[in-house]
């Protein structure tokens, strides 16, 4: 088993798609914490901005970058742990009492944070809108920003979910607005020609991204000759011990877009963590690679079994479908094309002009979120 280690992030930042931001955003000055000015109301996004690789913050600074052309986009940081590397290079600014560092009306949109138990928002104006771009499943978020205190005259608060599956687990009414990424960036590379074939894996490097059921997989795998390549997966160094053919890197240590083009097979499984997205799945969908994942995420809503990708219950299904894929090249590569075709639905043009238009609008609106007829399918199939 090879462990490698991420090299440390230099004075220059680090990446920013969801283990190397560097290449996503491009429109916003390093100086500054404001976009492109236009006549539209100003938008202010604010998050915690504490994990470069965190895909909180890298929802946040897509978002941005989505309406960077639209309104004017301001950053705010709502902790005061933010990283180091994100607010140099963004100019983010932390809330606070401090004049200059709160925002002065406009559309408030907090995505993974709230603006609960704080008296910052008590100083400025009341906002146009107020927009919840819920990315979690914990209870707690919803009691923090469904009412407001007596004194705080904010709107009510319009939630964004970022999946079906998460909006039907909560229960409250709100738009459905797939977490943006960039299938620009993502994207098949040439044909490659190996010894063996790859199967992976990417996520933060926590425990509970992993399932202990999978640790038997990995060596199965390995002593069939396959290789095995887990990114954010030094976590697992104890369990797995001295195995072949196995390379646990730490999160960030390869651009994921890179990591994605050196798999044949997506393999995905969480432990106690409930993606309620799993954009690494659709990042490994958009460089048309077969999936193979656990039915427990949202990303379950936009795959259908056998044809764009694969779902399993139990880890003995789990077992049969990585060895189909692994015997059939032919197969790996015509359910990889679907998924591309699949994420490019997703995120056409179309689909992210209508979700900014939900933002930008100077009012709440029931803006239904746009799907294609190729989408309607997706979600009516599932």
């Amino acid at each position: 088993m090879k462990i490698a280690v991420r090299p440390l992030l230099s004075g220059a930042s680090p990446a920013i798609d969801p283990f190397n931001p560097g290449d996503k955003i491009r429109a916003i000055s390093p100086m500054t914490n404001t976009f492109k000015s236009s006549p539209e109301p100003v938008i202010h996004l604010v998050n915690g901005f504490q994990n470069p690789y965190g895909g909180s913050e890298q929802e946040t600074l897509h978002l941005a970058r989505l309406l960077n052309t639209r309104s004017e986009v301001k950053l705010w940081s709502s902790s005061s742990r933010s990283s180091p590397e994100l607010v140099e290079q963004f100019g983010i600014k932390t809330l606070g009492l401090a004049p200059g560092h709160r925002p002065n009306g406009g559309t408030y949109v907090f995505v993974g944070s709230h603006w609960r138990h704080r008296t910052w928002p008590y100083l400025g104006p009341v906002p146009q809108r107020l927009i919840y771009v819920y990315n979690t499943f914990h209870p707690k978020i919803l009691t923090l920003t469904s009412t407001h205190p007596k004194l705080l005259r904010w709107p009510e608060t319009e939630y964004v979910f970022i999946s079906e599956f998460q909006k039907r687990q909560v229960g409250v009414d709100g738009v459905v607005h797939p977490s943006p990424i960039d299938i620009e960036q993502f994207k098949p590379g040439l044909p490659a020609t190996r010894s063996r074939p790859v199967v992976g894996r990417m996520s933060r490097d926590t425990a509970d991204k992993h399932d202990d059921e999978d640790l038997a997989l990995y060596r199965e795998w390995s002593a069939q000759g396959v290789d095995v390549r887990l990114q954010g997966a030094t976590t697992l160094a104890g369990a797995l011990g001295d195995q072949p053919n196995i390379e646990l890197f730490p999160e960030g240590a390869t651009p994921a877009a890179d990591f994605m083009r050196s798999l044949d097979v997506f393999y995905y499984r969480t432990g106690s963590h409930v993606e309620t997205f799993g954009r690494v799945v659709f990042e490994a969908m958009a460089c048309a690679l077969p999936v193979v994942c656990h039915r427990r995420g949202g990303y379950a809503d936009w795959i259908r079994h056998g044809e764009n990708g694969f779902i399993f219950d139990t880890t003995e299904q789990a077992r049969q479908i990585v060895a189909t894929l692994l015997a059939d090249p032919a197969l790996r590569a015509s359910v990889g094309q679907r998924a591309r075709e699949t994420v490019e639905l997703m995120y056409s043009a179309a689909a992210l002009d209508q979700r900014a238009q939900f933002f930008t609008a100077q009012e709440s609106s029931a803006v239904r979120p746009y799907r294609n007829q190729g989408e309607e399918a997706l979600v009516a199939n599932r």
